[in-house]
């Protein structure tokens, strides 16, 4: 499906809060910069169509059902998690709509997110706290080294406000 680079400049965001904010935040800034830019983020509050955006605008579920017919396509006997499938069809409909820029929301931790087959160019992670335990960790380090996986080939990473003093060693 030639889908991995699905933009020149990719950016992921993970994080326990502000993910959707920061997500909205450099959507605007981009747009008003003159670039074409998509955001994939979950969960949907009422309709699914509210996951992807291109150019600040849902695409209409037409988009969606086609991006699932090539998924559904390409995938043979590969099990798919809801969120995986979900993610591939976001990174179809952006490769479809040759834009400059994606945005892609984490939905869970990092390490194991459908959105890590994407090599971002640059990951910012929001804030680090308690949730998801049973998945990420008992505690704000082990939950830290889980989003820092996310972006391990990245060599440009931004980190919220008291985040952890030296991500390189603790998180």
């Amino acid at each position: 499906m030639d889908i991995v680079k699905p933009a020149p400049f990719v950016f992921t965001v993970a994080g326990t809060n502000g993910k959707g904010t920061t997500c909205r935040t450099l959507e605007t800034i981009l747009m008003a910069a003159g670039y074409k830019v998509g955001v994939y983020s979950s969960p949907h509050l009422v309709r699914y169509t509210e996951r992807v955006r291109i150019q600040g605008s849902e695409l209409p579920e037409a988009a969606h059902t086609a991006s699932f017919a090539e998924i559904e396509a390409a995938r043979g006997d590969i099990s798919l998690t809801y969120f995986e499938y979900g993610t591939l069809s976001a990174l179809w409909l952006f490769k479809q709509a040759q834009l400059d820029v994606v945005i892609l929301e984490v939905g869970l931790g990092g390490r194991l997110d459908a959105t890590n087959i994407v090599d971002a160019d640059v990951a910012v992670v929001t804030s680090i706290a308690l949730d998801h335990t049973d998945w990420l960790g008992p505690d704000r380090e082990s939950i830290g080294r889980e989003k820092r996986a996310s972006f391990a080939p990245v060599n440009r990473r931004w980190w919220g406000s008291r985040i952890c003093r030296s991500p390189s060693r603790k998180c």
